[in-house]
């Protein structure tokens, strides 16, 4: 479920970038942005490289932008991923579980809550899709997006209770297209609950945050998928 793809174009990674600033929030230090007088907010769950991304932040700014309070926690503790430092992908997945940055994000949303918010939306990214998913399960968010996932199972879309989006990749060796259209098939026959898949063509697995930014067709792609996310939270954040 882990593999090459899951690490390829790895961000420089820059702690001050972004307009907004970090603050502990549910006890994890977390990129903020947004009004705080915002009823609507958005959590972010970066995935192996963490919340110091420059292209993640650039996002979280840009939901801000559109009137939501936005929190992008680092549930990695300030160890993302690091290639090629001796420490395999497969041992660092080890030490940084999906299922305790879960239960991580609970006193996050209580803390959000707490702010006054009355409606959560959360997107996972790669390894942070398995994160929002699960929150997806329990009703704990509004609505969930969840982009070039990893690790997420057709068992998982099965159980989502709220609307969910799923914005995967033509070539993605993680979540392959074969996947993507099972989880389509769940999606669609639950009719209680909306949601739907959009394969983006050309596009490799991290396309949506860890693009190059001087390159105008990756650019592209990757601002297709912000706004059809943004468009989610607009119609179901609410």
């Amino acid at each position: 479920m882990s593999g090459p793809q899951c690490c390829a174009n790895p961000p420089t990674l820059n702690p001050t970038t972004g307009v907004g600033h970090v603050e502990n929030l549910g006890g994890l230090n977390t990129y903020v942005n947004g009004s705080p007088h915002s009823k609507l907010a958005v959590l972010l769950v970066s995935d192996v490289y963490g919340y110091e991304a420059p292209n993640l932040r650039k996002l979280a700014d840009k939901i801000a932008a559109a009137g939501f309070y936005v929190a992008v926690p680092d549930f990695l503790h300030g160890d993302p991923y690091v290639p090629n430092a001796g420490r395999t992908l497969q041992d660092w997945i080890k030490d940084h579980g999906t299922d305790k940055a879960f239960e991580e994000a609970k006193p996050v949303i209580q803390a959000i809550k707490r702010k006054g918010i009355t409606a959560i939306g959360a997107a996972g990214f790669c390894w942070g899709a398995k994160v929002a998913v699960r929150l997806a399960k329990c009703e704990f968010i509004q609505a969930a997006v969840l982009l070039h996932p990893s690790f997420v199972t057709v068992d998982d879309i099965k159980a989502v209770e709220v609307p969910t989006a799923v914005l995967g990749a033509e070539f993605d060796q993680i979540s392959p297209p074969a996947l993507l259209k099972q989880f389509e098939e769940f999606l669609t026959a639950k009719s209680e609950v909306d949601g739907y898949v959009k394969i983006f063509p050309k596009v490799s697995h991290g396309w949506t945050v860890r693009y190059n930014v001087e390159d105008k067709s990756a650019v592209k792609c990757a601002e297709e998928a912000h706004q059809n996310m943004l468009e989610w939270f607009a119609k179901y954040v609410k």
